[in-house]
C-alpha cells in the first residue's frame, strides 16, 4: 500500500517538485520575482485600504463590480486581482498568492502566468454581467444583487493557474480535485465567488484545448538529411 501511495505520489507531483525544487535551490528567492512583488503589492493595498484615508483610493483603482461600466471594470480588473477582499482574512490571499503564483511563475515563466491569471480574472468579472443579466431562476443566474457585490481578490486567477499548471505538468488527478471542489463550493454555497471560479476554470480549460489543438496541427519535426562519408552536405566536396 504504502509503495502504491509512493508511486502514485512520484507519477502525479514528481516533475512539478522537481522543477520547483530545482528552481528555488539554484536560484532561491530570485526564481519567482513577479510573485515577491504581488505579495508585496497585496499587503500594501490591504494597509491601506484599512486606513480612514485609504479605503476610497483603493476602491477607485481596483474595486469592480458588475453595475459599473464596462470600460471602467477593464480598466481596474488589473490591479483587482492583488487587493483583497474585505471579509476573507488577507492571510489567505497571501499564501495562495505565494503558493499558486510563485509554482506558476517558475513552471510557466512571468508572463504567462500574468496572462493566464488576468484570463481567468478576466472570465469571472465578464461572466459575473451575463450571470445577472440571465437572473436567478437558471442555473448560470445570479440575482440582480450581485450587481454591487465588490468584486476583487486572486482567488479566480489562483484556480484558473492551478488547472493550468497541472495540465502542463501531467497531475491529471490534482487538476481534477481542483475542479471538483469548486463545483462543490457552488453546490454548497451559491455565491458570486463560487460561479466565478468555475468561469475561471472554463475559460482555462478552452485555452488549453486551443493550445492542444494547435500542437496537434504543427507537422512532425523532419529528420536532417544523412551526411554522405568525408562530406559535410550531399554536395561533392570541391576539387582544385
Amino acid at each position: 500500500m504504502r509503495s502504491a501511495l509512493k508511486d502514485f505520489a512520484r507519477r502525479e507531483w514528481g516533475p512539478l517538485y522537481t522543477a520547483v525544487r530545482t528552481a528555488l535551490v539554484t536560484r532561491r528567492w530570485r526564481a519567482i520575482p513577479m510573485t515577491l512583488g504581488a505579495v508585496c503589492l497585496t499587503a500594501l493595498f490591504q494597509l491601506v485600504q484599512n486606513q480612514d484615508w485609504g479605503y476610497q483610493p483603493v476602491q477607485n483603482i481596483g474595486s469592480v463590480r458588475a453595475e459599473d461600466p464596462l470600460w471602467l471594470a477593464l480598466l481596474r480588473t488589473p490591479l483587482s486581482l492583488f487587493v483583497p477582499a474585505l471579509d476573507l482574512p488577507v492571510w489567505g490571499a497571501l499564501v495562495q498568492l505565494l503558493l499558486v503564483f510563485g509554482i506558476a511563475e517558475i513552471c510557466l515563466g512571468r508572463w504567462r502566468t500574468l496572462a493566464i491569471a488576468y484570463l481567468a480574472t478576466l472570465a469571472g468579472t465578464l461572466y459575473a454581467r451575463v450571470g445577472i443579466a440571465l437572473g436567478p431562476e437558471g442555473p448560470l443566474g445570479l440575482p440582480a444583487s450581485d450587481a454591487q457585490v465588490v468584486d476583487t481578490g486572486p482567488s479566480a486567477a489562483v484556480v484558473g493557474l492551478a488547472v493550468y499548471v497541472c495540465r502542463r505538468y501531467r497531475a491529471r488527478w490534482t487538476g481534477a480535485l481542483v475542479v471538483v471542489a469548486m463545483v462543490v463550493e457552488v453546490l454548497v454555497k451559491t455565491n458570486l465567488a463560487g460561479k466565478e471560479h468555475l468561469a475561471a476554470i472554463a475559460a482555462v480549460l478552452v485555452l488549453m484545448a486551443v493550445e492542444s489543438w494547435r500542437e496537434r496541427r504543427q507537422p512532425p519535426p523532419s529528420d536532417p538529411e544523412p551526411e554522405r562519408p568525408g562530406t559535410r552536405s550531399w554536395k561533392p566536396p570541391i576539387t582544385s
